[in-house]
């Protein structure tokens, strides 16, 4: 059985919030619930920004990569395809607006949570929530355009180490 978890069927993937290849990265899983991408990460203390709070910017990340990951899910699955299937899609952030609703404190899993709106030729719209146990502590508006087609590849692929 193929593995369930989007980034896992990302060749090559060095990416800081989500890549398997990066040692120091944050390893974001994400994965389908129904018609919802649903990923849940364990914040560590050293990605605080104030005491027991998890930083802005680590949960700005986190709710990016699985938007990413979702979009190339999401093109694959309205494809009737698997996640380990050929042609390899590759998706970039074009908008991202995050609203912080409340402190998302470092003790509790973040569960974060994206639907697609949208879907147009390249583009994928999305919502994402980010919670902490019942509290819901930020909402994204996400747009992902799709940079990279290996069918349409001329040359290596630049998304893989």
């Amino acid at each position: 059985m193929i593995s369930p978890y989007f980034q896992d069927h990302m060749e090559g993937n060095v990416c800081f919030g989500c890549g398997k290849k990066n040692d120091d990265g944050l390893h974001i899983k994400g994965y389908w619930e129904g018609d919802e991408a649903h990923c849940i990460w364990q914040p560590e203390e050293k990605y605080h920004g104030w005491a027991n709070l998890l930083s802005g910017g680590i949960l700005s990340t986190i709710i990016d990569c699985h938007c990413m990951g979702t979009a190339m899910a999401y093109a694959y699955k309205s494809e009737g395809r698997a996640l380990d299937s050929k042609p390899w899609y590759r998706y970039a952030t074009g908008t991202m607006n995050i609203k912080f609703l409340r402190p998302t404190p470092i003790a509790v899993p973040v569960k974060l949570i994206a639907r697609v709106t949208e879907q147009k030729g390249k583009k994928v719209v999305m919502k994402c929530e980010a919670w902490s146990g019942d509290t819901l502590t930020a909402e994204a508006d996400v747009i992902a355009i799709r940079v990279y087609n290996s069918a349409d590849a001329q040359g290596e692929n630049p998304f893989i180490d």
